[in-house]
């Protein structure tokens, strides 16, 4: 009654109009196909980009002959399922054409069973090249998109990241990229699912809407099944008499699911079983955490809040921005993509925000949020372009993709909100797009030529026609009607339990003040883009900051990948080919002059760019989070890579961690201490997102560079629950001067019992200025079981630590941190696989900023 047969495994592809058969992967792609039979370079390596883009400009066919199964040909219905066809794809089945595809986000299915044959069958895919076609439509209705992406991309439903982007390459894969198989089914099917849960006064009631498609009339039952964490079953089981019914269920001692920090993340099993008699018909496995969830946008004394509550609890979002984590997303394996989840979760990350120029990513992706208590911020995929919201043909087929995606991913815990898109709505307000293509005046005086000018009379007519020339209004108008009316209406249908926000930025007033204080969601780039100072983080309270961001270079081991060491320079034609924004080294630069001295040698100007990062991200950060009563969370920009490139990430292409990576592990912290510095005076606060108040203490120095004691100072802490508690404020004005500053330095701890939950160092001049000598580091280490204990310790003051080895990808318990004169500090990572104690102690490598500008 219901039998699935697997279509993935080798296939055969070639080029269009060519006679050669190659053999190829399904789940895959025309790219990853040619790379592994050694016909086409490593598009990550130097330039080699440049050399594969033909890839893209071409069509490509993909050929699978089988013999069906016995158990799928024989059931009343076969259907050829395929999950996601990348993208403008022709779909031939014996020799029959099922139909034509154009969006890689929407699933596919045809009725194949009178095709079928005994023995052989074929099935064909033709992909027609995404380049040549967005190149035509371009040409005809030109629509404003990134400039660093190959033109036109807003044609097509396609990952728009895919065409290029300021972190990207242009690399639009082509093939089929998720499953494909047939389904033989019979008597009927559940054609939806919609999961529900009711919450009142700590019981929890789920239920299942069901949707059947019946082919006959027979009696069917349904089962609702739910499976505890501990294996506890219930179920209720209902006799269907048409094609639609309501399943619900009390969940027994109920254990609720929450963000990560705030609680554990039980996870149960939903099973929804369709049966005619004792025979399946279908079923459905679903993974549900039971929580709330809820955007309060409340008045208060600064306009409107934005802050998600779960379980009736607010949350602080911590995390960052996610984009796809490979150019070629088929080679992305589940063990890497748990290793990114894990990593963000590590650093105290609960929300991350799947980027709309990506695309809605697969169900391990979510699967791994749910487990370790990641909200998702989810937008629909549209970004920073102008899209032909007003063409039919256009809008119906984004209305089944919002439709499938939202009815796929509505029942899961870590989804948090249903977002419109990405930057667009700034792009109407601030970056031009309303503006019309030429003034009046270029307009009449165009018009007069024409009339005495036949050519430009002609040119006149196709660019009224092809709305060049008067279409801005228009497209505005049908983005205005598309993000705020007809969007939210079908995802309010579809899925009522969540929110809807228009766009990110947002102030939930269309077109204006988009980026504002008061209300809404913010991007801050100008001190990226503006090249402001990280001082002007101080001079923002949005309500809830869902971009902002610095580059940083990647490690030394990943520049080694695609870099040779000749290109090591930082405006070599290599090194800038592996950064997509225009002005991105020299932005990393300035801003590195502003706060350090220039590096003597490559691998220091690596290393200086990477606490350059991280050093700018926290100054953000812990602003934000001392008004934690105000922001209501902070999403860093970004969290990964697609390719390794110079970039805004914490966790480039390979997973290795930047500094920002345990920059944020600091900042991200439940607990956190930080210092509000201005004018040799400090603050000291301590931030508390803890559902319980914390007590702890403050131990602080001002002391020189070298261990001096100047003054000393200790403070009983107690911080109140999700709050900052600003727990004693200093003035130093009469100890610091002109003469003294650059060898003062100001040390603080927090500590909890005896364990030192943090520290903290501000300084009186930039770190540029600061009289550093050879810190002249002593590392020591020893081994405890299967991890590594490093103990350190220095007798002048040592900033941004660096530990790595030589050899091996360690992750360390901390890194890039300060250790004070005469202090020590105790660092763990976890012995590499067949690695000994003496070969550990041999590639242990120790730098710290001294070493970065010391001859």
């Amino acid at each position: 009654m219901m039998n699935i047969q697997s279509l993935a495994g080798q296939w055969h592809f070639r080029q269009a109009g060519t006679a050669e058969w190659l053999p190829g992967s399904v789940p895959g792609g025309v790219h990853t196909d040619l790379i592994a039979l050694d016909k086409l370079p490593d598009p990550f390596v130097a330039d080699n980009e440049k050399q594969v883009m033909w890839v893209a400009e071409q069509d490509w066919e993909y050929r699978l002959r089988f013999t069906p199964d016995a158990a799928v040909a024989k059931e009343d219905k076969v259907f050829l399922v395929c999950d996601g066809l990348d993208t403008l794809a022709e779909v031939t089945f014996n020799g029959q054409n099922l139909g034509n595809t154009d969006n890689m986000f929407r699933q596919y299915r045809w009725e194949v069973k009178d095709l079928l044959q005994a023995g052989e069958n074929e099935l064909a895919i033709l992909f027609r090249s995404p380049v040549r076609y967005i190149t035509q439509e371009q040409a005809r209705r030109p629509l404003r998109g990134v400039t660093q992406a190959i033109e036109g991309n807003p044609h097509i439903r396609k990952a728009p990241c895919q065409f290029g982007w300021d972190w990207g390459p242009q690399l639009p894969p082509i093939g089929i990229w998720q499953d494909i198989r047939l389904e033989g089914r019979s008597a009927a099917r559940l054609a939806d699912v919609h999961l529900r849960q009711a919450h009142e006064h700590g019981s929890v009631a789920v239920s299942a809407a069901l949707a059947v498609e019946r082919w006959r009339d027979a009696l069917l039952k349904a089962t609702l099944r739910v499976i505890a964490p501990n294996g506890e079953t219930q179920e209720v089981v209902e006799t269907l008499h048409d094609s639609h019914a309501t399943l619900a269920l009390a969940v027994t001692n109920p254990q609720l699911w929450w963000p990560n920090g705030y609680g554990p993340q039980p996870l149960y099993q939903v099973e929804v079983l369709l049966e005619q008699g004792d025979t399946m018909v279908d079923h459905r496995t679903f993974q549900l955490g039971l929580r709330t969830i809820e955007l309060r946008q409340m008045p208060d004394e600064w306009g409107k809040s934005f802050t998600f509550a779960v379980n009736g609890v607010p949350i602080f979002a911590k995390g960052s921005n996610w984009i796809p984590a490979d150019s070629f997303p088929t080679r992305l394996t589940d063990a890497f993509l748990e290793q990114l989840i894990r990593d963000a979760a590590a650093t105290h990350q609960n929300m991350l925000r799947v980027w709309g120029g990506g695309f809605y990513e697969e169900e391990r992706f979510y699967d791994l949020c749910d487990r370790y208590g990641i909200l998702v911020w989810q937008d629909f995929i549209f970004s920073c372009a102008i899209y032909p919201l007003n063409d039919a043909a256009f809008l119906e087929n984004v209305r089944v993709e919002v439709e499938e995606n939202v009815r796929r991913l509505r029942h899961r815990a870590s989804l948090a909100l249903w977002c419109g898109n990405n930057e667009m709505e700034w792009g109407w307000e601030s970056w031009g797009w309303a503006k019309p293509a030429m003034t009046a005046e270029q307009m009449a005086a165009l018009q007069e030529l024409a009339a005495s000018f036949p050519p430009v009379r002609l040119l006149l007519e196709a660019a009224a026609n092809i709305n060049v020339l008067d279409g801005w209004e228009e497209l505005k108008a049908a983005y205005d009607r598309f993000f705020h009316e007809l969007l939210p209406t079908w995802v309010a249908a579809l899925d009522p339990d969540r929110a809807y926000w228009p766009s990110s930025p947002s102030s939930d007033t269309p077109f204006r003040n988009v980026n504002g204080q008061e209300q809404g969601d913010a991007h801050y780039w100008d001190v990226w883009h503006g090249r402001k100072p990280f001082t002007a983080y101080r001079d923002q309270y949005p309500r809830f900051m869902s971009e902002f961001g610095f580059q940083a270079l990647p490690p030394l081991a990943t520049i080694r990948t695609y870099a040779a060491k000749a290109d090591w320079n930082m405006t070599s034609y290599i090194m800038e080919h592996h950064q997509r924004n225009q002005a991105g080294n020299g932005l990393i630069i300035a801003q590195m002059t502003d706060n350090y001295r220039m590096p003597t040698d490559f691998p220091s100007l690596v290393y200086t760019s990477l606490v350059l990062q991280a050093e700018g991200i926290r100054y953000g950060v812990e602003h934000w989070r001392r008004h934690c009563n105000r922001v209501s969370g902070t999403l860093y920009w970004q969290l990964n890579d697609c390719w390794p490139v110079a970039s805004w990430s914490s966790l480039d292409y390979f997973g290795r961690w930047k500094a920002l990576q345990y920059a944020a592990r600091r900042f991200y912290a439940p607990v956190l201490l930080s210092l509000y510095d201005h004018d040799a005076q400090i603050e000291v606060h301590v931030t508390n997102d803890r559902r319980e108040a914390w007590s702890g203490t403050v131990r602080w120095t001002l002391e020189t560079v070298d261990g001096e004691i100047i003054g000393r100072g200790e403070e009983i802490v107690n911080a109140r629950q999700q709050a900052d508690t600003t727990i004693c404020t200093l003035d130093f004005r009469e100890q610091v001067n002109d003469g003294n500053q650059r060898r003062l330095v100001f040390v603080c701890e927090l500590h909890h019992g005896a364990t030192l939950v943090g520290t903290s160092l501000a300084t009186f001049v930039p770190n540029k200025h600061l009289e550093l000598a050879d810190p002249q580091i002593v590392a020591t280490v020893r081994q405890e079981g299967e991890q590594l204990v490093i103990e350190l310790t220095a007798p002048t003051l040592a900033r941004f630590v660096e530990l790595s080895l030589d050899g091996a990808d360690a992750v360390f318990s901390d890194n890039y941190f300060d250790l004070p004169a005469r202090r020590s500090r105790s660092v763990t990572t976890p012995l590499p696989a067949g690695w000994t104690l003496p070969q550990v102690q041999a590639a242990l490598q120790v730098r710290s900023l001294y070493d970065a500008f010391a001859r």
